[in-house]
């Protein structure tokens, strides 16, 4: 009998319970982590590429690592939130194939996993300065680890999960709309954390495919088939996402994000980020720093 291992777990960024106005409008946001909310009161808007959700009291939505989207508050909006980082072993994310934002009816447990999860990790809202002069994000980030790392083993595996939860039942939503893909082939996995482990490298489709002992054309589109896009779309992509993380989490010059990232100058790392993203390194950044910690 086959058995199966859970790849992906999470380190908790933030959680806390707020109450937002008008003042929680923001466009265009793409963070490298998770936001789940719950909505218990008031009303608002979320919107991602292809779609817009009214933000409605006793609803579930999560917005996936890496999304672009539209946070709005109409008048008034209190809510439960958790952000934060999901990790694989095998680097493919639970919603590589769809990140899109998803809402699902709350249910009372749903409600009592929240609670529990501010109770047994106090602290850890958001009480900082939204002024990027007043603190830096690579130390904020450091704080965050250092929390992880000092919390006790078992509230340490109720957070993880109460998170693995939640986010089990927004994917749900997700996979009912769609049949569940097939299990990727060995060569293909081991062929994915090559390439995140090797970002920085030289990645060719022809040196990918003679790895794993596989003709080039095949290999390209057997990748395709289980990831979804061919090698070279599917590298840059993991670059541009690497890049976005390195922005908001270091201080590191752009030069030297563009060098850890794989790409050869600044001038086409630039215009491929801002192909992917939409915007430039430097307008992601400022980004980053007004609202990346403001849920």
């Amino acid at each position: 009998m086959i058995k199966r291992v859970l790849q992906n777990n999470f380190s908790l960024l933030n959680v806390d319970y707020v109450k937002l106005t008008e003042k929680w409008d923001y466009r265009n946001v793409i963070s490298p982590y998770y936001r789940i909310y719950y909505i218990d009161g008031g009303s608002g808007e979320v919107s991602d590429q292809t779609q817009r959700l009214q933000l409605e009291a006793g609803y579930l939505y999560i917005i996936p690592s890496f999304t672009l989207c539209n946070l709005h508050c109409t008048g008034y909006l209190s809510q439960y939130f958790v952000q934060f980082f999901e990790e694989s072993v095998d680097g493919v994310s639970l919603f590589a194939q769809k990140r899109t934002v998803s809402k699902v009816k709350a249910s009372p447990l749903d409600i009592d996993l929240f609670k529990r999860l501010l109770e047994i990790n106090p602290g850890r809202g958001i009480n900082r300065s939204d002024d990027p002069k007043v603190y830096e994000k690579n130390i904020f980030y450091r704080e965050y680890q250092e929390l992880n790392n000092r919390q006790n083993l078992a509230s340490y595996l109720e957070t993880q999960g109460i998170i693995l939860q939640l986010t089990g039942r927004l994917l749900g939503q997700q996979l009912s709309t769609r049949q569940e893909m097939l299990p990727t082939p060995v060569k293909i996995a081991e062929t994915v954390s090559y390439i995140l482990v090797n970002l920085h490298n030289e990645l060719s489709v022809t040196a990918l495919a003679t790895r794993v002992n596989q003709h080039p054309d095949y290999f390209s589109r057997l990748f395709k088939t289980f990831t979804g896009e061919r090698p070279v779309t599917y590298i840059l992509g993991k670059r541009i996402e690497r890049a976005q993380y390195l922005l908001a989490t270091s201080q590191l010059s752009y030069s030297e994000i563009a060098t850890r990232t794989g790409f050869d100058n600044l001038s086409y790392f630039s215009k491929s980020f801002k192909k992917i993203t939409g915007m430039s390194p430097g307008a992601y950044k400022k980004q980053v720093y007004q609202v990346g910690f403001r849920l």
